[in-house]
């Protein structure tokens, strides 16, 4: 890796960090200065704008994730594995953050709402893969028999990202931890018993 590019990944990290805490819109320009320690046209050598760091900076922070993803369905073959192993990177994110400043998705897909419809369109992506890939796995455990044939994958991923989110939301606000591990507890004995064939 180049000089450049090693500069380039230490702002992507250092201005994720800053964006997924503080906000796209609440961060300024002197803030990504102050804390990647460089000047103005520093940060600009490497991005034109700051809309366009703040749009690289969300895929690096989502990218930080998949690679956690990847990570905990490596070695997990039966499809009820790879759900827990799916939930268990959202439980893991809690305490050990990929990126500080909680999940980058939610904090993008709210932010952008209506505001950025750049950064909601990259939000939209990363919301669908995530959900495509819990499809993938039900589908692939359904076309293996390890769930039952009847599970609808769409549905499956739409209610499990809904209360993962959910409980990290409710976990955060109220800084206790107890709403995630009920969600996680929750889907994991749906998984065993509603999904397992």
């Amino acid at each position: 890796m180049s000089k450049g590019e090693e500069t380039k990944e230490r702002i992507l990290h250092q201005a994720a960090s800053l964006f997924n805490t503080r906000g796209y819109a609440g961060a300024s320009i002197s803030d990504i200065m102050r804390v990647t320690g460089l000047k103005k046209g520093g940060i600009y050598n490497h991005f034109q704008s700051k809309d366009e760091l703040a749009l690289q900076a969300f895929d690096y922070a989502i990218d930080l994730i998949k690679q956690r993803y990847g990570d905990a369905l490596r070695n997990k073959r039966h499809a009820v594995e790879r759900l827990q192993a799916i939930i268990s990177v959202i439980s893991a994110n809690i305490e050990n953050p990929a990126i500080e400043g909680g999940c980058p998705l939610m904090n993008a897909a709210v932010e952008s709402d209506d505001a950025h419809p750049m950064l909601r369109q990259r939000a939209q992506t990363a919301m669908d893969s995530w959900r495509n890939m819990v499809c993938k796995v039900i589908q692939k455990g359904i076309a293996r028999g390890e769930i039952r044939s009847e599970v609808n994958a769409d549905e499956v991923a739409t209610v499990m990202i809904c209360l993962l989110e959910g409980a990290v939301m409710m976990s955060k606000l109220y800084n206790d931890s107890i709403h995630l591990e009920r969600a996680i507890a929750h889907l994991n004995s749906y998984i065993k018993f509603e999904l397992q064939a």
